[in-house]
């Protein structure tokens, strides 16, 4: 595995640091049914997230899987985005995905498929620019129909994110699982939002890896998958949604790749194999 403190890879998947910051809520709030167990469990997990006061301190992070032949990539989520996204009111903007990119050897011209695990605005932040291009110029941007479906209009990414790549021709709508390419498949995993998806990267020695997106956002639902957060639109399915990968990955001995979690690859932890 190399490593600096913005990207860490492992195999063919690069894990990219956007942002870092604190969330908007204390995390009890956040996790109202969590207990004391649960959150000396998470504290062991991931010490990090655990800011003053009962702060949330959480990372924002995107993946890079690198094709078998080295010809391009395909990126898992586009971060925070710019000062002026739609993350502004509640993200530590601006990212600094595309400096990350650059400093780990990726071209964005390179990137040739772009994976919404959902569209929230800390993941899709830099899928497009204020003048409404694809900040991937060549990328195909794949999400699950459902998801684009089940968005309000009036949601700020519906104008930054959805309406500008339909003009372009860039935005790609799947229903359930679908496989992108040899090696890389989209899972369903709703939830948090209606279509949210995560990424399975098959690798050649067989530690695969599962991409989680927001499917778990903090240590605590990796202790305690039950525990359900504040803003899932739908808790007992995402609950469903979270044990059932989780129990997928603990089976395989996947590595789980998280977007929030203050540690990038993550094993499931032991306690949780037989969910």
């Amino acid at each position: 595995m190399s490593s600096s403190s913005e990207w860490t890879r492992s195999g063919p998947v690069t894990a990219l640091l956007d942002a870092t910051g604190l969330f908007f809520k204390a995390a009890r709030d956040a996790f109202p049914g969590a207990v004391a167990a649960d959150w000396a469990a998470a504290a062991a997990l991931d010490p990090g997230a655990f800011g003053p006061d009962g702060a949330w301190r959480l990372d924002f992070r995107s993946f890079a899987v690198a094709d078998p032949d080295g010809s391009g990539w395909t990126l898992i989520d586009a971060g925070v985005g710019p000062a002026e996204g739609p993350g502004a009111p509640w993200c530590p903007v601006p990212g600094r995905l595309p400096d990350v990119l650059a400093r780990a050897g990726i071209d964005r011209a390179d990137v040739h498929t772009v994976v919404l695990t959902h569209l929230h605005e800390d993941h899709t932040g830099w899928a497009a620019d204020a003048a409404g291009r694809p900040f991937f110029p060549d990328a195909r941007y794949v999400v699950q129909r459902a998801e684009t479906a089940a968005l309000d209009r009036l949601d700020p990414v519906w104008d930054w994110v959805v309406e500008p790549l339909r003009a372009a021709g860039q935005l790609h709508e799947v229903d359930g699982r679908h496989r992108l390419r040899p090696g890389v498949t989209l899972l369903p995993t709703p939830g948090h939002t209606p279509g949210h998806q995560s990424v399975l990267v098959e690798r050649p020695d067989g530690r695969d890896v599962l991409v989680t997106g927001d499917l778990l956002v903090h240590a605590v639902q990796l202790a305690a998958p039950a525990v359900a957060y504040a803003h899932e639109r739908d808790p007992a399915t995402a609950r469903a949604s979270r044990e059932d990968l989780l129990a997928r990955a603990a089976a395989g001995g996947a590595v789980l790749a998280t977007a929030h979690l203050t540690r990038p690859f993550v094993d499931v932890p032991a306690s949780r194999a037989g969910l």
